[in-house]
């Protein structure tokens, strides 16, 4: 790694691609001539409206969002969503849930405030270890949607078939695996993502929503920056945006694109991920904890035999020069986050390290 940066495998902010960082740099006193850091300057500036158009169109084309689709950039990340969905699409008031570990039941636990929420299908009866059947569920006939995260950033699941819905809405959390491979946006009614995980820094969601799903004749007591049609009629810039993150987010989908897109990038991802699980399938002392079908490109949580031997592993990553590898504080363990801007050098070092620490240890 250069300039002494070491892997990060946090879960969120995380890594952001070096290409990126390095033209960020570059731009950072004075952005295209501008005088000003992008930092500095106003939202509605002709230099920086360019900045948000271009990001726009260039994350439209990464993944084939059609035109009746709006693209919202929202502050707030993506646990705002969690009240701003129900608020916005809850019109029968109606809506039904799959839980598969802490984030689909935190905004699970959230919606019921709005209305009322079914829950469908869950694992929590294994510890959200796999993703439940999903083919043929028991959904409500006067849903307004039905709810998923996609891929579960703590437990480390992801969906490989997508609900039946029964011609129900589709809305998706995909915060964790934002950009990490091809998607068919026609396939949901709304997809959203907080950006810290995958595309730029913490404070920004990213909102695809259907503009027949944008409605007007909302309960007129829900704050107007929790409208999405507040947001869509003035394209994200009703007020000021989070402007330094909608720039970094554009310079990812550049480089993305650069980088032959999406297709490109789930192969990457698939060829680091397989390296960190076939190394966990032949270990005596490290064990994955989701089931194999289940298991997420992104977030890669293990554990050894005991609490004490996780510590200590932990502990000696990070003298080793990698960093935020201990599990999320609500299961402990291990997690290795293995986003897109993680070089699959970073895998194969720590998977190296894990060995060597094994043989020694064992």
């Amino acid at each position: 790694m250069k300039y002494g940066r070491v892997f990060n495998f946090s879960a969120g902010p995380s890594m952001l691609p070096e290409p990126v960082l390095e033209k960020v740099r570059d731009e950072l006193m004075n952005y295209k001539g501008s005088g000003m850091c992008v930092m500095e300057m106003s939202h509605r500036s002709k230099v920086f409206i360019e900045i948000a158009n271009q990001a726009e169109a260039d994350l439209r084309e990464l993944m084939g969002i059609p035109d009746n689709y709006k693209v919202l950039f929202i502050q707030g990340g993506a646990t705002l969503e969690f009240s701003m969905i129900p608020m916005n699409l809850m019109k029968n008031g109606v809506a039904d849930y799959i839980v598969t570990g802490s984030w689909s039941k935190k905004a699970f636990d959230e919606a019921k405030k709005f209305g009322e929420v079914r829950l469908i299908a869950s694992s929590a009866d294994k510890g959200y270890s796999y993703i439940p059947d999903v083919s043929d569920l028991p959904i409500s006939e006067d849903a307004d949607y039905v709810y998923i995260c996609e891929n579960e950033t703590i437990h480390g699941t992801t969906y490989q078939e997508l609900p039946n819905t029964k011609g129900k809405v589709l809305v998706t959390d995909q915060s964790s695996m934002f950009l990490s491979k091809p998607v068919d946006v026609s396939k949901y009614g709304l997809i959203f993502g907080g950006v810290q995980k995958n595309v730029g820094p913490a404070g920004l969601a990213i909102v695809i929503i259907r503009e027949d799903l944008i409605r007007e004749d909302l309960d007129p007591n829900i704050p107007i920056y929790m409208r999405y049609d507040t947001h869509a009629k003035n394209d994200s810039m009703y007020n000021t945006p989070n402007c330094w993150a909608i720039y970094i987010c554009g310079k990812v989908f550049k480089y993305l694109k650069s980088i032959g897109g999406l297709e490109v990038m789930n192969k990457m991802n698939q060829e680091k991920a397989a390296i960190l699980y076939d190394f966990l399938d032949q270990s005596k002392m490290f064990k994955g904890t989701v089931a194999a079908k289940d298991r997420s490109l992104m977030n890669v949580p293990f554990v050894t035999e005991s609490a004490e031997l996780d510590a200590e592993v932990v502990a000696a990553t990070k003298a080793a020069g990698f960093d935020n590898l201990k599990g999320h504080k609500s299961v402990g363990g291990l997690r290795a986050s293995i986003y897109n801007a993680m070089p699959k050098e970073g895998v194969q070092a720590l998977v190296e390290f894990l060995k060597d620490f094994e043989a020694k240890h064992g």
